[in-house]
């Protein structure tokens, strides 16, 4: 079994500098190609993940969606000359990520969301039209580099439809991010272009409130959250959201996908004209229903079925004593 590796040491044509991060999985080092002397970064797994055949097949998926996609907003996997063990290498990005700026600055600039939003649709438009689903959009998986562009990374849970030789039952029935995660895939199903639509307008909510949609003590209740509950609307929060663009988020966000935009495009054409969005009152329908508790929501909805089938008695029983009213008298 190949040893763990660290700084100061070779990989094949890379030199390893130092440690960028450390996840339960893998570890991210920045690294040299001594070929070339351009600057890399290499995802290596740890030690006790190499034999997991899941794994390395997600791993092998990850790095196979990544060298045939071709966008300047898509991190670069790279093509080593020859591979001694599992890895990833990729090009270096010299950024910070949306995540580390919300941190600093809690919600941004409206025009800024908007703009960062627009620019993360193009990518997915690009995504989609190439048999692409994200599937784990997140501000942890944007960087935002020096020119004001932006990279997409992390596919590691992403679904290729040219990819077709692992079955979706052979990875998880349920991946992502709970936070970002869209209704449909917290119910098990494998995700579609709209979820990541739905993915990312909850970036944008968060990006223009500072807040998520669903607040929640635990992983559990996010889900369950997103299922029963609706999202309050973002100019309860901030005041200055126009209501196009409140309209927008949650029409992106809508829990049906088929409630949502149709496209990544479509989203982006909307965001360039929000003042031509035409106001259905999705706000003010959510915002009557987040006043009420879950438990309220249950009961208004118990109820309103009762009423439904006293309503359905009601007719039948009326059409019954129509019907006879009409019938011919009986004779002996």
């Amino acid at each position: 079994m190949p040893a763990e590796l660290g700084p100061g040491q070779d990989l094949d044509q890379y030199q390893i500098d130092d440690v960028i991060a450390r996840s339960g999985m893998a570890t991210i080092f920045a690294a040299r190609d001594r070929d070339s002397g351009e600057k890399v970064v290499l995802k290596i797994p740890h030690m006790q993940f190499e034999s997991d055949i899941v794994f390395r097949e997600r791993f092998h998926r990850e790095e196979e969606i990544g060298q045939r996609l071709r966008h300047p907003a898509v991190v670069r996997v790279l093509h080593p000359t020859e591979k001694s063990r599992v890895y990833m290498a990729m090009e270096f990005i010299p950024g910070e990520r949306l995540r580390d700026l919300l941190g600093r600055q809690g919600r941004l600039p409206i025009p800024v969301a908007v703009k960062l939003t627009m620019q993360i649709a193009e990518v997915l438009e690009y995504l989609h039209e190439n048999g692409v689903v994200h599937r784990d959009l997140k501000p942890e998986n944007v960087m935002l580099m020096p020119d004001g562009s932006i990279k997409l990374m992390d596919f590691g849970i992403a679904y290729d439809r040219t990819l077709r030789k692992m079955t979706w039952s052979g990875l998880s029935q349920t991946v992502g991010t709970p936070d970002y995660m869209p209704p449909e895939m917290a119910r098990g199903k494998r995700g579609e272009p709209r979820s990541d639509i739905y993915s990312l307008g909850v970036m944008l909510y968060e990006m223009l409130t500072g807040e998520l949609p669903f607040q929640a003590e635990n992983v559990y209740a996010a889900i369950r959250a997103k299922l029963e509950d609706e999202p309050r609307p973002p100019r309860e929060l901030r005041p200055e959201i126009p209501p196009g663009l409140e309209e927008v988020v949650l029409r992106a966000m809508a829990r049906e996908p088929h409630d949502r935009y149709e496209s990544a495009l479509e989203l982006r054409e909307v965001l360039a004209h929000p003042q031509s969005v035409l106001i259905t009152g999705l706000a003010t329908r959510q915002r009557e229903k987040s006043r009420l508790s879950p438990r309220m929501r249950k009961w208004v909805t118990l109820l309103g079925g009762i009423a439904v089938y006293a309503l359905l008695f009601l007719a039948v029983r009326q059409l019954a004593r129509w019907s006879a009213s009409l019938a011919p008298p009986h004779r002996p």
